[in-house]
C-alpha cells in the first residue's frame, strides 16, 4: 500500500507543474500490470482528444512482449494526433518511471512524429 501512496504523490506533483490545451495537450500514461493506457487530453476544456491502448483491436491481436505492444501505442498516438493537426504534446508518465513501458511509448510517440 505505501508504493501506491509514494506513486499518487509523485502524480500530483507532476500534475501541479503539466497542464495541457488544445494546440499542446498533455499526453497522459497509464500503466497497469498487464495493458497500457494513453491519452491527450485538453486541460482547459476537461475534454479527452485522442486515446489508445494496448487492448486495442489491432494491438491486442497480437502475441507480443508488453514492451512491444507499448511501443506500438506509442505510434498509434502519434498517428492519431497526427490526423488531429497536433504536433507538441507535454509528457504525464503519471507517476511511474521513464522506464520500460513508459520510455517504449514515449519513444515510439517521437518516432512517429510528436515532439515533447
Amino acid at each position: 500500500m505505501e508504493t501506491l501512496l509514494k506513486r499518487q504523490k509523485i502524480r500530483y506533483r507532476i500534475r501541479k507543474k503539466v497542464s495541457g490545451t488544445a494546440e499542446m495537450p498533455r499526453l497522459s500514461v497509464f500503466r497497469s500490470n498487464n495493458e497500457i493506457y494513453v491519452q491527450l487530453i485538453d486541460d482547459l476544456q476537461g475534454r479527452t482528444l485522442a486515446s489508445a491502448s494496448s487492448r486495442d483491436k489491432d494491438i491486442a491481436a497480437q502475441k507480443l512482449t508488453k514492451t512491444e505492444k507499448s511501443r506500438l501505442v506509442g505510434a498509434s498516438i502519434a498517428r492519431k494526433a497526427r490526423e488531429l493537426g497536433i504536433a507538441k504534446a507535454v509528457f504525464d508518465r503519471g507517476g511511474n518511471l521513464y522506464h520500460g513501458r513508459v520510455k517504449a511509448v514515449a519513444e515510439s510517440a517521437r518516432e512517429g512524429g510528436l515532439q515533447f
